[in-house]
């Protein structure tokens, strides 16, 4: 049975791909304070989109951060209710020189659109809104099925806003699944559902030694260095071998099921093409006695991101800074609980911090992982509708990542996600060059068009 919503889509690719790039263009940095107004411009420009495609009740939500957006369509008595999330919020650019073209001018290059946001995830939220066009007009003005769609701005600085709207409105958000479409295929031309995510803890390590800087020659040998002090504190963190040290770390650490083990050796992976294409240095770091994919998947991490203090500029000021600061975030494996970790880390960093430093530690984010089951009827239907795009078998996988919503969505509304993503391991996101393969960007688009139309029985099962 041909599908008239993919005809449609098909029909007006470009379209799409133009109403996308005007949404690249707006600078929605939502950790940057002078972006504010461009994280405003980016959720009327989705708002509006919603209402003009058809639906219903459509909101910008104001909150203590950045708006949410809630519109709904729900005149599809007795079929399934999906909640919609994506995020409308990017990274910021840096660094910019590395760029090829500017990232907020999006270009093609090799079927390719470069810019910030363009798989993470303003390409991929608009799939979603694209295909509930391509419903609405396949389908004389009605969806297959019922539809609630909730869209953030905070994803990239830890999403409390939606977390605490999830909390308040759990009537108002109740639906029996929620499709996410923020993941990647795990390789080009094979079609992947998500069904586990590492949980976040990401933290700041405030450093205080002088009351101001001082002059590193009246004072080097007297004054402590906070700057020092930290990488002490960092070095003591994680071994040369990339095990945590902080107490009691690994405690609760669940191991994955042995058919999970046993499936991702089946996987289409090379750690050598990965190392090179990938990670691009010369060894692969981490913990010894474990794969790649089980390390980036199954296991927790402490990494570092930055460490802000002192003199940075160009040429030579000799000073100790009074303050400094490390950026430091742990990726968490299911039955980690953050609140636990994050007080074994406090105590940890508290017993390492040098003489005449101070610390403290502020969270920026924190939410556990999860793992989704796949024996649902909402996988099983988003399995067959991008065997019917791919025409291959869809591959089960983990990410590294953390999409802290998903366990909202689990643990609050308790209800199962389709993790249904489109990006390619080398997009780029949150790095320079930032792309999304724009035939994924109409498949994305096919598949939730096939998804949808399948639970609402107007496409048959074919396998």
């Amino acid at each position: 049975m041909a599908s008239p919503a993919v005809a449609y889509a098909r029909q007006n690719q470009q379209r799409f791909l133009n109403e996308l790039k005007d949404l690249l263009r707006i600078p929605s940095v939502s950790t940057a304070p002078e972006h504010k107004s461009d994280v405003q411009k980016a959720a009327d420009y989705v708002a509006n989109e919603l209402r003009r495609i058809g639906m219903e009740n459509v909101e910008v939500i104001p909150t203590k951060g950045h708006p949410l957006i809630y519109a709904d369509w729900l005149h599809a008595a007795g079929k399934p209710t999906a909640l919609c999330y994506a995020h409308y919020d990017v990274q910021p650019p840096d660094p910019l020189n590395e760029w090829i073209s500017p990232p907020f001018e999006p270009a093609e290059r090799n079927n390719n659109l470069y810019a910030r946001g363009a798989v993470d995830d303003k390409g991929q939220l608009w799939m979603e809104v694209k295909a509930i066009e391509a419903l609405m007009r396949g389908h004389g003005g009605k969806l297959p099925i019922n539809v609630k769609v909730i869209i953030e701005g905070e994803e990239e600085v830890g999403g409390e806003s939606i977390a605490e709207y999830v909390r308040k409105q759990k009537a108002k958000l109740k639906a029996d699944f929620a499709l996410v479409c923020d993941t990647e295929l795990f390789a080009p031309d094979l079609p992947t559902l998500c069904v586990g995510l590492r949980g976040l803890v990401y933290t700041e390590i405030e450093a205080v030694g002088a009351k101001v800087d001082l002059h590193s020659g009246m004072y080097g040998g007297a004054a402590p260095n906070p700057l020092f002090g930290l990488v002490e504190i960092i070095s003591k963190l994680k071994d040369a071998k990339g095990r945590v040290l902080i107490p009691g770390f690994y405690g609760k650490v669940k191991t994955p099921t042995g058919a999970e083990l046993k499936a991702w050796k089946r996987l289409p992976f090379n750690e050598e093409h990965y190392r090179k294409t990938e990670v691009g240095s010369s060894k692969l770091t981490g913990e010894p006695g474990y794969s790649v994919l089980y390390r980036t998947w199954a296991r927790p991490t402490l990494e570092v991101h930055g460490m802000p203090g002192g003199f940075t500029a160009s040429g030579a000021k000799t000073v100790i800074p009074a303050r400094a600061s490390a950026k430091v975030s742990m990726r968490l494996v299911p039955n980690q609980d953050p609140d636990d970790i994050l007080k074994r880390y406090q105590t940890y960093v508290k017993k390492l911090t040098p003489k005449g430093t101070e610390t403290k530690i502020k969270v920026w984010s924190k939410g556990p992982a999860c793992v989704v089951g796949t024996d649902n009827k909402y996988i099983q239907a988003a399995t067959e509708a991008l065997h019917d795009v791919f025409h291959k078998k869809t591959v089960f996988i983990r990410s590294g990542g953390s999409i802290p919503i998903v366990t909202d969505f689990q643990d609050v509304l308790k209800i199962p996600s389709v993790m249904m993503g489109f990006g390619l391991p080398d997009d780029n996101l949150h790095a320079p060059n930032e792309k999304f393969h724009i035939p994924n960007f109409y498949r994305g688009i096919e598949s939730i068009c096939l998804f949808f139309e399948r639970l609402g029985g107007a496409q048959e099962k074919r396998f």
